[in-house]
């Protein structure tokens, strides 16, 4: 199958620089770069799977948090009207 894209300045920019820095083929990234999506949004996938790379993304470290949910949010009301 042939394919042909428009690109914008800036991202046909990005892509050379990245195919030229990994010494990729084009015809190799676009591959891999379907392959990859195409294994992300299978449709079978679970909800666990689909969401697998944002989970502990934004961490805040803090083991107890959902547990002390109530008592966080009632410090952030005290707090919000002391001002």
């Amino acid at each position: 199958m042939t394919i042909s894209i428009r690109l914008d300045h800036e991202t046909e920019t990005a892509l050379r620089q990245r195919l030229e820095h990994d010494g990729l083929a084009l015809s190799d990234f676009v591959r891999t770069a379907i392959r990859e999506k195409l294994a992300q949004t299978d449709e079978n996938a679970s909800p666990y799977q689909l969401g697998e790379s944002l989970f502990g993304r934004y961490s805040s470290g803090e083991q107890d948090r959902s547990r002390r949910r109530k008592e966080l949010l009632r410090e952030r009301l005290h707090a919000k009207h002391r001002r």
